[in-house]
């Protein structure tokens, strides 16, 4: 016995529910993903994560609950994995939209359900998606500065944020068209930024140079 109830398998209850969690989003990440969000019944969900409906429901409100707590673990992954990669980046900005671009597709599954489906599934998932849009931007902006892209005290968010949304969207477009070859979609990302820093350069305190 433990504190919690009696143990199953070496797990006590709060284990277990844990381990339900993870299941129900593991197969909900597999199946959103293959089918999309709208296709794929609760019921689905639980048997394939071998979980009972009535557990689902102890851990999540709604199928658009399980979904947005499963968007929030993938982004949040992403997040960790693009700041780990840009304290240790060795290399260019370049260097970082193709870890970036690597780690994304290395399960197929992940920028299906973060970047084919966030956008339509509800307001509340929406807010979520544009709350990382914005740190997207931070981002791109502490990485033009430590790059010397621009210059430390230069306002440029509402660049910073087109240039994410306009990457996000060639990511959605990759996927649209099969998402095979993720060197073409690190060749477009990569052109595209090449396009934007030009500009960046170009200009003074928003005013384009004459150089």
């Amino acid at each position: 016995m433990t504190r919690s109830g009696r143990t199953v398998r070496g797990l006590d209850a709060e284990q277990r529910r844990a381990q339900r969690r993870a299941d129900l989003l593991a197969a909900a990440l597999t199946l959103f993903g293959r089918k999309g969000f709208a296709a794929v019944p609760i019921e689905e969900i639980c048997q394939t994560a071998y979980v009972g409906t009535k557990s689902f429901y102890e851990l999540f409100d709604s199928k658009e609950a399980c979904y947005l707590a499963l968007f929030e673990q993938l982004a949040d992954d992403l997040l960790v994995r693009m700041r780990t990669a840009l304290a240790e980046a060795g290399g260019g900005i370049e260097d970082l939209i193709e870890t970036f671009a690597r780690t994304l597709v290395a399960d197929p599954m992940v920028p299906r359900v973060v970047f084919g489906q966030s956008a339509g599934v509800s307001p509340t998932v929406e807010r979520r998606r544009r709350e990382n849009r914005r740190w997207a931007a931070g981002f791109v902006e502490a990485v033009w500065r430590q790059h010397g892209v621009i210059e430390p005290d230069r306002e440029i968010r509402t660049i910073a944020i087109a240039t994410v949304g306009a990457l996000f969207e060639l990511i959605t477009d990759w996927l649209f068209d099969g998402g095979e070859d993720v060197d073409e979609l690190i060749g477009q990302m990569v052109a595209y930024h090449r396009i934007v820093r030009a500009g960046l350069e170009s200009t003074v305190d928003g005013v384009i140079s004459q150089r």
